[in-house]
Order: C-alpha cells, then sequence, then structure tokens
C-alpha cells in the first residue's frame, strides 16, 4: 500500500482525492493538512510514501515547502499537484526537488497514474509540459530576467501579472501588505522594470500567465 501525504489548503479538493483514491487498492491517503508549515511536521512524524503537495497554501510558499521537505527527507517523492499552468511553476518545482508536476484540471485517471510512477521513484511529467521543456531547452541560451527572481517573488511576479492587487495578494498568501509591496519593489528592481504595466507585458509576452 501505498501511503499518501496530501497538502492542500482547500477541504474539497483533499476529498476529491481520497474519493479518487477510493478505488484503488494501493494507493492510501494516510494523512492530510491545508498549512504548508504542517507539511514538514506531519512528514517527519509518519511514514509516508508519497508527498501530494500544493503550491498555493497559506503559512508558507509551497515551493519553500518542497526544498525544507527535500532536506528533511530526501528520498520522499514529491509530486506537485498545482492550480498553476505547468509553464509557471513546472521547471522551478523540478529545481526544487519535486519527482512530478500535474495540474488540478488533469482527468483522475491521470493523478493515479502519476502517483503509482512518482511512488516507485520514477518522474511524471505530461506530453504537454515535456513539449514545452524540451522547446524551452532548445531555444534558451540567455535566462530570462524572472529565473533571478526568488520563489516567493516569482509568485508574486505571476499574481501581479494577473491583475490582482497587493492587498489581495497579501491576503491570499498571508502576508502583511508591507511584505508584499516590498516583495514588488525587489522584482521591480531585479528585473529593471518601472511599473506593474511592464512586469504584465513581460509575462504575457513569456507566458507567465494564461
Amino acid at each position: 500500500m501505498i501511503r499518501i501525504l496530501v497538502a492542500d489548503d482547500h477541504a474539497v479538493v483533499r476529498e476529491g482525492v481520497k474519493r479518487i483514491l477510493a478505488d484503488t487498492d494501493d494507493l492510501l491517503v494516510a494523512g492530510e493538512t491545508g498549512h504548508g508549515h504542517e507539511v514538514l511536521t506531519k512528514a517527519a512524524a509518519d511514514a509516508y510514501d508519497i508527498v501530494l503537495l500544493d503550491i498555493s497554501m497559506p503559512g508558507r510558499n509551497g515551493l519553500e515547502v518542497l526544498r525544507q521537505l527535500k532536506s528533511l527527507r530526501p528520498t520522499l517523492p514529491v509530486l506537485v499537484f498545482s492550480m498553476h499552468p505547468e509553464n509557471q511553476y513546472a521547471v522551478r518545482a523540478f529545481k526544487a526537488g519535486a519527482a512530478g508536476y500535474l495540474t488540478k484540471d488533469s482527468i483522475p485517471e491521470e493523478l493515479v497514474i502519476a502517483l503509482r510512477k512518482v511512488a516507485r521513484g520514477g518522474r511524471y511529467v505530461s506530453a504537454s509540459l515535456a513539449e514545452h521543456l524540451a522547446v524551452e531547452i532548445s531555444q534558451e541560451t540567455v535566462a530570462p530576467l524572472h529565473a533571478g527572481l526568488s520563489d516567493r517573488e516569482y509568485q508574486v511576479l505571476c499574481m501581479l501579472a494577473s491583475g490582482r492587487t497587493v492587498t489581495e495578494i497579501a491576503h491570499e498568501l498571508s502576508l502583511s501588505v508591507k511584505t508584499v509591496s516590498t516583495h514588488r519593489s525587489r522584482i521591480l528592481d531585479k528585473m529593471r522594470m518601472q511599473s506593474n504595466a511592464e512586469l504584465i507585458h513581460y509575462a504575457i509576452r513569456h507566458r507567465l500567465v494564461d
């Protein structure tokens, strides 16, 4: 039996995963949490075979949690399960230690396949992501400006480019408005830009937003 820790801040998603896996005879949701800081505690306390991890959770950024989790338990495989399109976060997730990346609009059967493959030591990428990675590797000789952002800064960039205000971002990420404003300032500085409009134009050009 493959024991899974499901980390997602939406109860309906956790319940949906449990219902999907209820029809399998080898996959079991053995634990769940809706907060980033609880992932490390649970992973250290119990014997799980795989973590199904969302990127956007209150408390800690999912990619930060992923890096800390891989430091704590290097051999524990992690499948990132996110609402964010593959072209936004997949590369960062793999660099942080993920063994697979799956979007939440995938069909249930694909989640089962991905969990089994990752739990057995493999890596999972969808056909569309594999094509995206191949194109990125072949075309990108110079790292784009957003590659120099921290995971949190990159997350704020994508949210700003999606039209969210600083206040909305602060509420969604459980951060203060001042902290988000500081991230925005650092993003503009690192990317040598002056306004949100420039960030939005850049994000669209590099397909960081839908």
